[in-house]
């Protein structure tokens, strides 16, 4: 049999603690930051998608993912010759409440590897239980696997700070769930993703060692944390650990602005679920807003609650990043720097979002009227359910010269799902937002075809909207994966216009307003 080569670097289970218990048994592990776990054997392993691009980004060359080697390796089937797999021990705040001991409970570390001066973690998600796994068993579903494998590589062609993912595999098994908590469990396909990462370290990894005073090990993982992920720190003792947070606010800043900016929300902000390096982490109920809505979250969980809401996902950060802070103070024993680190990101958030927000509407001036055009044109959106990606995509169309009032309406009208409301006040809103704009255009110094090249890198075309990934769920489990190569090939390009696959920039259709998996949906995986 044809074997598959990688470079094997594992640092993680190599210079940090191990649990020396090697039961695969639910637990409370102490003073260890993981425990050694040797995946599940699925019965009918087969391989149905994977990305070339990370492929080769792992060492590895074309053909090689139809090798039985590669299918037993990244379905858990078989271990890589000298090789440890490993679940990482973490805990974490689910939605504001402390919980414990949370930790890899249905995914598996396979080991590092270095390829071209780049190092990169292979962690299956979906292949079996873990000492971390409590009462769950720690398989995954087809449906949030295709999820999870097509949204990292999304995300990355989005210029989204983001976890990656190798391949999609069907196990073969049947997997029990209940996916809207409701009583109503069924059998589904099993599945396993190849997540890829530098590091799959979160805030929670600190945590939990803070929370049982376990001090030791704590210094132990943020001092490997540094050696190996923040290299450019060059300083000791408590001036790293400082610095290290201060960098750490600083990756998780501009994750949180990259999602505003195309609409991404990730609908669990949990601490176990934020990176450590500022990345975007655990793809469950997550969702791009279609609607403009600022209070829209994705996950049924927080229905009520909202915390997680697209609006408030800045506040989440910090507010995540304070936790943090907590667990690394016992480190450096000084309030005033951590303060100082958190105060620097509350009010750079705003300036950065600002940018931002200009950078989606062309303009380069910085002064009152385009600020007060940004807090006008964020109501206005609001007025009629407007589609976010569709409407600064087309808004790049709209001229700085005169036209007749009513044209540049027509130009964002495909935005609107309720076209037939855009009557009355409603359009004079518009009319007059739209007019606002223009005024601001004719202070650019650009020509409007150089203004729509900015906006056209900054806004996207494509975007994997719920509804798209629900179709190529069903699909997929008719036993038709087509869709999935389709959707992976559009966004290697959500830039561009690629006028062939002009079906895909549209509305969410009506059908899916509702429908479970377009809308709102659970974490069950």
């Amino acid at each position: 049999m044809k074997k598959i080569n990688l470079n094997i670097s594992d640092t993680f289970n190599k210079e940090l603690p191990a649990d020396p218990n090697k039961n695969n048994t639910r637990r409370q592990v102490h003073h260890a930051c993981f425990s050694y776990v040797t995946p599940r054997v699925p019965s009918a392993p087969k391989i149905i998608h994977t990305s070339k691009e990370m492929l080769e980004e792992i060492g590895l060359k074309n053909g090689d993912e139809e090798t039985e080697h590669f299918k037993n390796i990244f379905s858990g089937a078989e271990i890589l010759e000298n090789t440890q797999p490993y679940a990482m021990c973490y805990g974490g705040h689910q939605f504001g409440h402390w919980a414990g001991q949370l930790g890899d409970g249905r995914a598996i570390n396979l080991c590092e590897i270095e390829h071209n001066n780049k190092r990169w973690a292979l962690q299956l998600k979906g292949a079996g239980a873990t000492p971390y796994s409590r009462s769950a068993d720690g398989l995954a579903v087809l449906r949030s696997s295709i999820r999870e494998h097509l949204c990292s590589e999304s995300m990355y062609h989005l210029g989204v700070p983001t976890t990656r993912s190798l391949s999609l595999a069907l196990t073969g098994d049947e997997v029990l769930r209940d996916m809207m908590y409701d009583g109503n469990a069924a059998y589904e396909k099993g599945a396993v993703v190849c997540r890829v990462a530098p590091s799959f370290i979160r805030f929670g990894n600190f945590q939990i060692f803070a929370a049982r005073q376990d001090y030791d090990t704590l210094k132990k993982l943020v001092e490997y944390t540094i050696k190996h992920f923040y290299p450019n720190i060059k300083t000791k003792g408590k001036e790293s650990y400082i610095e290290f947070f201060q960098q750490v606010a600083e990756r998780t800043l501009d994750m949180s602005i990259h999602w505003q900016r195309v609409g991404f929300v990730h609908g669990v902000m949990n601490t176990d679920n934020l990176s450590i390096l500022g990345l975007t982490i655990d793809y469950g109920p997550y969702g791009w807003l279609e609607g403009y809505d600022p209070n829209w979250t994705p996950n049924t969980t927080d229905a009520q609650g909202k915390r997680y809401r697209f609006g408030n996902q800045a506040n989440i950060a910090l507010w995540n990043l304070i936790q943090l802070a907590n667990a690394l103070y016992p480190m450096i024993e000084e309030v005033e720097p951590l303060e100082k680190i958190l105060l620097h990101f509350k009010n750079e958030y705003p300036k950065r979002n600002k940018k931002m927000m200009l950078s989606k509407l062309g303009l380069h001036t910085d002064d009152v009227d385009s600020i007060s055009f940004i807090n006008q044109l964020i109501k206005t959106l609001q007025i009629t359910e407007t589609d976010m990606t569709i409407f600064f995509r087309n808004l790049a169309n709209i001229s700085k010269e005169e036209k007749k009032i009513g044209e540049n309406l027509k130009i964002i009208m495909p935005a609107f799902y309720r076209p037939s409301e855009v009557v009355n006040e409603i359009r004079l809103e518009w009319e007059k937002c739209l007019s606002q704009y223009v005024e601001l255009l004719k202070k650019e110094n650009r020509n409007d075809e150089e203004r729509k090249e900015k906006m056209n890198q900054v806004n996207p075309k494509y975007v994997f909207r719920n509804y798209m990934a629900q179709m190529a769920i069903d699909k997929a489990n008719e036993g038709d994966e087509s869709l999935i190569e389709e959707l992976y090939q559009l966004f290697k390009k959500p830039y561009d216009e690629q006028i062939e696959n002009e079906k895909w920039f549209a509305l969410r259709p009506e059908w899916a307003r509702h429908k479970v998996g377009c809308s709102m949906l659970s974490c069950s995986s």
